[in-house]
């Protein structure tokens, strides 16, 4: 279960940086009701904890708001510790003038598209809810002594998927520009008097030329005309009869003669024989 949930960690956070533009070191926001749950379940060091929970090689910065502390500061005793905690993080500048709850303090921290690329810490399931529809905003909760990232909801992994759609895709203002230059070409070929046809730059080229695409001629690849002379065996020499083996053959055939049995003759053809004798 360990190996299943750092991988699957892991793969979150290679979506936020490879769609988002995360890069370490990471910057943790973390809400009051996370540094309780650090320190009531003892997940201390937090930035070794969230160091392992991010598989990432530096620490990542940690960070708080005054909205935050104030909102630690009014729970009393029973948050006392936490408080002391808090104020050792680092704080980030929230433009409130007066202390706001720690929801509404965060969200505006976010903002719509999340500047500072941000993970939110937080133990808040109604902030978690409102953080999921904001696209590039990873959400680390804890449950008991454990950490986790959230995987990335469905509107996050669609903004991500139209934004590459978008940036593979050509703008408006881009054709625009394009159909422009053409028509500018168009116009020139005709005031120095030479054949639109032959001189004219389609669009398509210009398209081409204008997101880098080369032409296929160029990366033709030059094909084999015919067998490596290298990796070829050499062809053996049939074995050629001598000369003396021909007329010796010759000979042989021009002298052969017929075989000419004997017959054997029986006890009684000898004796018939002697007494005709």
């Amino acid at each position: 279960m360990r190996v299943k949930k750092r991988s699957k960690n892991r793969k979150a956070v290679k979506f936020y940086s490879t769609c988002f533009g995360f890069r370490e070191p990471y910057k943790v926001l973390i809400d009051g009701t996370f540094v309780h749950h650090l320190i009531t379940q003892r997940l201390l060091p937090a930035d070794e904890a969230l160091r392992d929970l991010l598989s990432s090689s530096r620490t990542p910065a940690l960070f708080t708001s005054k909205c935050i502390v104030a909102e630690l500061r009014r729970l009393g005793k029973s948050h006392a510790e936490s408080f002391d905690s808090a104020q050792l993080l680092a704080t980030t500048k929230c433009e409130h003038d007066k202390v706001v709850s720690a929801v509404n303090c965060v969200l505006s921290l976010i903002g719509d598209k999340n500047p500072e690329h941000f993970f939110v810490a937080t133990q808040d399931a109604d902030l978690r809810e409102k953080l999921r529809e904001i696209p590039g905003v990873p959400v680390i909760y804890g449950l008991k002594n454990s950490l986790f990232i959230e995987q990335p909801s469905v509107q996050q992994r669609k903004f991500a998927q139209l934004d590459e759609e978008k940036r593979l895709n050509m703008d408006i203002s881009e054709y625009k520009k394009l159909m422009k230059a053409a028509s500018e070409g168009k116009t020139t070929a005709s005031e120095n008097g030479r054949d639109g046809e032959q001189h004219e730059r389609p669009i398509s080229s210009l398209v081409k030329n204008a997101l880098g695409v080369a032409d296929k001629n160029k990366f033709k690849r030059n094909r084999a005309k015919g067998p490596n002379p290298l990796s070829c065996k050499k062809k053996k020499p049939k074995p050629q009869p001598s000369a003396i083996q021909n007329q010796g053959a010759m000979v042989d055939g021009e002298a052969k003669r017929k075989r000419v049995r004997k017959r054997k003759r029986s006890q009684k053809d000898n004796k018939q024989a002697e007494t005709t004798s």
